[in-house]
């Protein structure tokens, strides 16, 4: 598993940014290294990495900042929160946000590491399993892609995004502001307008099952009937 993976490290502390990156080559793993939270998120848009392993306090923008940002682009990037922080609140900030473990300062390589390699246990499991039934459609989540009867349609990062979330409240309404802030980043008018373009969409993608319905339930949000 080491080798194949690419670590994103963040961290201010250029002495302790470099022991960190060293001690997880040593390991095998592969760390794309920078010292604040813009360069970080550039870094994440322009390759691949598997996880991502961010300071909390930094320049520029800080770790939770930038966590909010990647989780609009990626819901299941296994994100580890490095802080010397220490009250509950920050923790409880650090998980609500979409971090999936958090590290407090000083801590050993060995425990990093163990943690690092859980996640990402985790995240393969979840691949591996991660095919949805759709009334007569097959949804693979991690691929973006929609199979009905051996065709294959391709969907978007958004379209697929809405559609897991859609599934994941199935016959439940999925609440419009939470999805906006969650897939938008905001719930203002337009991108509301933006919202309903893309479940016109999936409705059209959905059509040849007619047990499948997109509700809007006008006031609070969409329904997936299934």
């Amino acid at each position: 598993m080491a080798e194949m993976t690419t670590i994103l490290l963040a961290e201010d502390e250029l002495a302790l940014g470099q022991i960190i990156k060293e001690s997880l080559e040593t390991r095998g793993f592969k760390v794309v290294y920078c010292d604040n939270g813009e360069k970080a998120l550039e870094l994440f848009k322009s390759q691949t990495i598997d996880i991502l392993v961010l300071d909390v306090m930094m320049p520029k923008k800080d770790g939770f900042t930038l966590a909010k940002e990647i989780r609009l682009e990626d819901d299941s990037i296994p994100i580890i929160f490095l802080t010397a922080k220490s009250q509950t609140k920050d923790v409880v900030e650090g998980f609500s946000i979409g971090g999936n473990d958090y590290l407090k300062k000083p801590f050993s390589m060995e425990e990093l590491i163990v943690r690092i390699k859980n996640l990402l246990t985790r995240k393969t499991i979840q691949q591996n399993t991660e095919e949805i039934n759709v009334g007569t459609y097959t949804f693979n989540f991690p691929k973006q892609i929609l199979i009905q009867d051996s065709k294959e349609q391709l969907l978007t990062h958004r379209e697929a995004h809405l559609l897991f979330h859609l599934v994941k409240q199935k016959n439940q309404v999925l609440d419009r502001t939470y999805i906006l802030n969650k897939l938008w980043g905001n719930d203002d008018y337009f991108s509301a307008r933006s919202m309903d373009v893309y479940i016109t969409k999936l409705r059209k993608k959905l059509i040849d099952d007619p047990n499948i319905t997109i509700l809007n339930v006008r006031g609070y949000g969409y329904k997936l009937i299934c």
